[in-house]
């Protein structure tokens, strides 16, 4: 009875063992160097956040470094979209996370489809502090202040000037704006407009429990 057992829970453990690597083993050659491309730029994100002078862990007030914490890279969670400019742009108010009003503009808009559901995001325009214009799209969605950041989650956006580009919209280079880490830092705090109804388990996650 005891050697039939102990057969049973060995065969459990293939089985389990095979599923496991079968598992790991379904992504394409393409997909796993894609992986191990954002695994090595978190790396780096680290080092930079741990070592350089101007990341938000070596500014006063001090905070304590430790690794940022991600979700397991997901391929499924990476998009493709052209760029869809509203024709006016409008210019609106949004705020910042200590109470400041900034302005920024509606530049357009990329889609998505997840789950046979149809997403859209904002692109927003705005100007840094050094006279730099940027744009940005940002987020919350059905992880947000649960296991991500309670104020949004944050993709850089590089502005292309073919009409007809076709973008990268990848949720596994979402990031957590500065005022996550440090109240030195205020961001700004996405719309209602800017919510997702999913759960975009992809990105950066929590840094503060």
């Amino acid at each position: 009875m005891k050697s039939v057992l102990i057969k049973s829970l060995l065969i459990m453990t293939i089985l389990s063992l095979s599923t496991l690597f079968s598992g790991c083993n379904n992504y394409t050659a393409e997909e796993k160097e894609y992986m191990t491309l954002i695994e090595s730029e978190r790396t780096d994100k680290d080092e930079y956040m741990k070592n350089d002078p101007y990341s938000p862990f070596n500014q006063e007030p001090k905070v304590s470094f430790e690794p940022l914490k991600y979700y397991d890279v997901n391929p499924s969670f990476v998009f493709k979209s052209k760029l869809t400019e509203f024709e006016t742009k409008d210019t609106i108010i949004i705020s910042g996370t200590k109470g400041e009003e900034r302005k920024v503009l509606k530049y357009g808009f990329v889609k998505f489809i997840y789950d046979n559901k149809n997403f859209t995001m904002n692109v927003y325009e705005g100007t840094s502090k050094s006279g730099q214009t940027y744009h940005s799209l940002w987020f919350t969605d059905l992880t947000t202040n649960e296991e991500t950041y309670g104020v949004g989650r944050y993709l850089d956006f590089e502005l292309n000037p073919d009409k007809g580009y076709i973008y990268t919209i990848d949720f596994n280079k979402a990031y957590n704006p500065y005022c996550a880490y440090s109240p030195k830092y205020s961001c700004a705090i996405p719309t209602k407009e800017d919510f997702l109804s999913l759960e975009i388990k992809a990105g950066e996650k929590k840094f503060h429990h």
